[in-house]
């Protein structure tokens, strides 16, 4: 079978593209600047293909080559084979198994964006900002993020071994997690306490707007209404685009929810709100911290700049790009950076994040207060001989159902408690002033 000399058939295209081009007319300096680097490209190949130590597949050369200029661009643009470009719908499509984590590359180097609530990532402890060094004892340095993707996932409950470093451990972390499928529920809601709301978002998928529409239905139809709403965005790495703007319009009348800027006139488009019915004019605290990521931080962002909601908890992560992605033939795939976010004042969350308007950081709330203590150690109503107890005692210790413990667990974090301090707050003084 005749071998296929790659270098000469890419130097006749280039010769006959330049023959075209003196044809049509002068050839400008920058087209005389790409030829030569696409010359300089086959002389390459050709000198590898012909007289490298070992013999060389020049295909899997012209691959790692498109690899390379594209990986060198930014952490989220990448050249696919036709396996992780299928896995590429996976995210936000079907179901999938693998560890729930959502990841980037940061200065070349494996960084985790957050996890995925509910995964085995997210039990076992991994946090935003853990640098991944080896997967099943394989180094990530150069390891392009599909790989590294691929090798997370697989079979469901088999296992797989990440190695960690983490800022202030003193010693790498290794953590061996039992594979599972990652849940596609990503909104979840509670009343914690009459009149006061709390939606969660993980993430934003395709349905995930029918499932904010459907929850935030269930908070306003209590009895009284809502008073004020927590919505929150921790840990949430993103998603799909159309959906965060689609949940910013539920909250925002007027005005732009973000912005899309690039160099193409094309890519340029600004995302306005529209009037809502029912109207939602309630109190709204945003909660964010370094896990908030893209989508998340589009929301948080249109929220705040738009004046609809107090943004409270640390620095968001700061994806602010935006990314295409075009199919190429024989199944590879290119995704790559087009454009990027600004939130509705003009600024750009990329590589900034958005600021909080009060920094809270992450805690539990102690539970009782010291024993010692002198308010604790003064005799008390309860503390009296055959005292009343309080009405509905003998319900208070039954068994708790799993929502009582959620609510229970939200009313002990400190993020939580803040925003829900700060609504019930508004309230108060709303009434003082009149204005409720």
């Amino acid at each position: 079978m005749r071998k296929t000399n790659w270098a000469g058939l890419m130097r006749f295209w280039l010769t006959a593209a330049v023959i075209l081009m003196l044809t049509a007319g002068s050839v400008h300096a920058a087209e005389e600047k790409t030829y030569q680097s696409l010359k300089l490209f086959a002389d390459v190949l050709e000198e590898l293909e012909n007289n490298y130590v070992d013999e060389v597949k020049p295909e899997e050369l012209v691959h790692n080559a498109i690899k390379g200029m594209v990986g060198n661009l930014d952490p989220h643009s990448s050249f696919m084979p036709p396996d992780a470009f299928g896995d590429l719908q996976d995210d936000t499509k079907g179901e999938f198994s693998g560890i729930g984590i959502v990841i980037t590359m940061k200065d070349g180097i494996l960084t985790v964006v957050s996890p995925i609530e509910g995964t085995p990532a997210y039990e076992a402890g991994i946090t935003a900002e853990d640098i991944i060094v080896k997967i099943d004892d394989v180094s990530t340095k150069d390891m392009a993020m599909w790989e590294a993707v691929n090798k997370m996932r697989g079979p469901r409950y088999e296992e797989v071994k990440i190695t960690i470093i983490r800022e202030g451990a003193s010693a790498p972390l290794i953590f061996t997690l039992k594979r599972d499928l990652i849940p596609m529920t990503s909104v979840r809601s509670a009343i914690l306490t009459p009149g006061f709301g709390y939606l969660r978002i993980t993430n934003f998928r395709m349905n995930t707007l029918d499932d904010v529409i459907e929850n935030l239905s269930g908070l306003e139809k209590q009895e009284g209404g809502l008073r004020g709403l927590i919505i929150d965005l921790r840990d949430n790495p993103g998603g799909l685009l159309d959906q965060a703007i689609q949940i910013s319009d539920l909250f925002i009348d007027k005005g732009t929810i973000v912005s899309i800027k690039g160099r193409i006139e094309k890519n340029n488009q600004a995302f306005k709100a529209h009037p809502n019915f029912p109207e939602r004019n309630y109190p709204i605290v945003t909660l964010i911290n370094g896990g908030s990521a893209s989508a998340s931080e589009i929301v948080a962002g249109a929220l705040k700049d738009n004046f609809r909601s107090l943004i409270i908890g640390t620095t968001s992560f700061g994806k602010g790009s935006v990314q295409t992605v075009r199919p190429l033939k024989d199944g590879f795939g290119l995704k790559y950076t087009i454009a990027r976010y600004y939130t509705p004042s003009g600024h750009s969350i990329q590589a900034k994040g958005i600021q909080p308007d009060i920094r809270v950081e992450p805690g539990t709330v102690e539970e009782d207060p010291k024993e010692n203590s002198a308010f604790e150690l003064m005799l008390k109503e309860k503390d009296l001989k055959n005292s009343l107890k309080p009405e509905a005692e003998e319900t208070k210790n039954k068994k708790k159902s799993q929502k009582d413990t959620e609510i229970e667990k939200l009313n002990k974090d400190i993020q939580v408690k803040r925003a829900l301090d700060i609504l019930i707050s508004y309230g108060v003084f709303s009434k003082i002033n009149g204005t409720n």
